[in-house]
């Protein structure tokens, strides 16, 4: 696809379980993925596992469907500012939107039969990788252990959960 689109390389970005195929992509395609970016990911089965009660919540796509509920647990299963203001757990209930049963499935089964672990190492792309300090899904720590893991990264850790409603994150560097 990338060379009948007249690519060689591109810049991959991998947000959440995107961040996983961004990896897989980085290590299997070296050649074409020139920059790395990963947001609020992790390494898959061999991760820190987020807060309970957020991954409890994330099991079934009632909030996609129920934008009530998308506005009454978002706070807790994205945290930062859509914890702190309510008001942008309603803007992203209004544009989120939920794909088939089937695929939801698959996304929630992927990462347990994953791991980038055994070879992330390898990675030699020059990676920047994103996290919020108060992500409940995808505890900080494991931006750290990818940011030891790949030779070439940079850690930033944001003030809050990175999302498309808080862009005034204040971002540290790590």
């Amino acid at each position: 696809m990338l060379k009948q689109s007249g690519y060689q390389q591109v810049d991959v970005l991998g947000v959440s379980w995107g961040g996983g195929l961004a990896q897989q992509f980085a290590y299997h395609y070296p050649k074409h993925c020139r920059r790395l970016i990963l947001v609020s990911t992790g390494t898959g089965a061999l991760m820190v596992p987020g807060n309970p009660s957020a991954l409890v919540k994330i099991a079934t796509p009632r909030r996609y469907k129920d934008p009530a509920r998308m506005a009454q647990i978002a706070g807790q299963i994205y945290g930062g500012k859509v914890h702190k203001q309510p008001e942008l757990a309603r803007t992203f209930a209004e544009t989120a939107h939920a794909g088939s049963r089937l695929g939801y499935l698959y996304q929630l089964l992927g990462p347990a039969g994953w791991t980038s672990v055994p070879w992330l190492h390898r990675i030699r792309q020059p990676t920047l990788i994103l996290h919020g300090d108060e992500d409940p899904l995808v505890p900080p720590v494991n931006a750290k252990i990818m940011h030891r893991l790949i030779a070439h990264s940079k850690l930033y850790s944001c003030t809050s959960k990175l999302t498309k409603h808080d862009q005034d994150s204040s971002i540290g560097t790590s």
